[in-house]
C-alpha cells in the first residue's frame, strides 16, 4: 500500500425500506464509514425513520452518513408541503403518521453520530487519519410525486468537483441499473459527471435489481459526451458480483455452479458481500484510471434472491 494512502473500511447500504439489515448480519464486524444511500423508510412515517435510526446507530462505525430517497419524501420541503394541501387528507392523521415539516430533521439531532447529508461536497477527517471528501444528493429523475426527483429527459447538474467518493440515491445510466424490464433507468448525466471527474467509488441504490459490485477501467481519453458505450474500456473492467453473476443456470458446468454456491453461502455466513480494492491488491483502484460502482439495494426486488450490504476496503489520503 502507497505509504501516502491510508486504507479505509466502507460499509454501503441502501433501500432498507423501513426494515434493518438481515438477520444474518454479522454485528462484529466494523467499518471506518457507514454510507446509506437512501429509501431508509418505504412510506416515510415517523416511526420508519426511528426505526431506521436505532438500528443504524447499534453499527460499528465511526462515520455514519445518511442520503435520502424518493421515498423518503417529508425530508423534501417542496414534495412534502404538496402532499400537505391535499384536501383529502385529515391533518391530524398526517401529523401524527409524518409529522410538520422538520420533524425527521429534529428526530436525526437526538442521533449526533448520524449524519444527514444536504446535496453537494463534504469533507470529513476520519479516525483513522485519512481524508474524505465525498459528493451526495439524493436526486433521481422520477415522474412520479416522490421526493427529491427531476423530470427524466431535463439537464441536472451533478457537481462532483474532485471527490473521492460519490453518494447518490439512483444510478448513472449503464452501470448496475437494468429493471426487471432489462431497461436502463440510470441518469445518463451522472454517468456523464462521473465520467469526467473518475472518483475512487461511486455507490447507490433505488434500483434493486441492479444490487451489485462492478470495477470500472476508464478509456484513456473522455470523450465529448460521455457514456457507458464509449468511456468504459469493457475488456479490463470487472464485474465483480450481481444478481445474475449468482443465478445457476442450466448452461453452467459443475465448477461454475459450485463457486456460486460458495460465494452465496460466504455471504450467508455473513450477512453482507465484501471487495477488497487497495494498492496492495491485484485489482487495486487507481483514481483517474478506475472507479468501483456499488449499488447496494437491501430489499430484493420481485423474485429474486436475497440481496446484502457492502464492505468495501480502499485507500484515501492522509489528512
Amino acid at each position: 500500500m502507497d505509504d501516502s494512502n491510508i486504507k479505509t473500511r466502507f460499509l454501503i447500504i441502501s433501500d432498507t425500506h423501513g426494515e434493518g439489515l438481515p438477520t444474518n448480519f454479522r454485528p462484529d464486524f466494523y467499518a471506518d464509514v457507514l454510507i446509506h444511500c437512501g429509501d431508509l423508510t418505504d412510506e416515510s412515517q415517523l416511526r420508519e425513520f426511528e426505526s431506521t435510526l436505532k438500528w443504524i446507530s447499534n453499527i460499528k462505525a465511526s462515520l455514519k452518513l445518511v442520503i435520502p430517497g424518493n421515498h423518503d419524501f417529508t425530508l423534501d420541503r417542496s414534495a412534502y408541503t404538496s402532499l400537505l394541501e391535499d384536501k383529502n387528507l385529515e391533518a391530524r392523521l398526517v401529523e401524527q403518521t409524518y409529522g410538520e415539516y422538520g420533524k425527521v430533521a429534529d428526530m436525526f439531532a437526538t442521533y449526533p453520530e448520524i449524519r444527514l447529508l444536504d446535496e453537494g461536497t463534504h469533507e470529513f477527517h476520519l479516525s483513522n487519519g485519512a481524508r474524505l471528501l465525498l459528493y451526495s444528493s439524493p436526486y433521481t429523475p422520477s415522474e412520479g410525486n416522490m421526493g427529491f426527483r427531476y423530470p427524466p429527459g431535463v439537464g441536472y447538474t451533478w457537481d462532483i468537483g474532485e471527490a473521492d467518493v460519490v453518494v447518490t440515491h439512483g444510478p448513472p445510466e449503464g452501470v448496475l441499473d437494468r429493471t426487471l424490464s432489462r431497461e436502463r433507468a440510470g441518469c445518463p448525466r451522472l454517468f456523464a459527471a462521473v465520467a469526467r471527474q473518475r472518483p475512487k467509488l461511486h455507490c447507490f441504490g433505488h434500483i434493486h435489481e441492479g444490487w451489485g459490485a462492478k470495477l470500472v477501467h476508464w478509456r484513456e481519453r473522455v470523450s465529448e459526451h460521455p457514456s457507458h458505450f464509449t468511456d468504459i474500456d469493457n475488456e479490463n473492467s470487472e464485474s465483480i458480483e450481481s444478481l445474475q453473476s449468482l443465478a445457476l443456470r442450466k448452461s453452467d458446468d459443475e465448477d461454475t455452479a459450485d463457486a456460486k454456491k460458495k460465494r452465496l453461502e460466504k455471504m450467508l455466513s455473513q450477512g453482507l458481500c465484501d471487495t477488497t480494492r487497495c494498492s496492495r491488491d491485484v485489482a487495486g483502484i487507481q483514481k483517474g484510471s478506475d472507479t468501483l460502482f456499488v449499488n447496494a439495494s437491501i430489499q430484493p426486488a420481485a423474485g429474486k434472491p436475497l440481496q446484502f450490504p457492502w464492505l468495501v476496503d480502499l485507500e484515501l489520503p492522509h489528512t
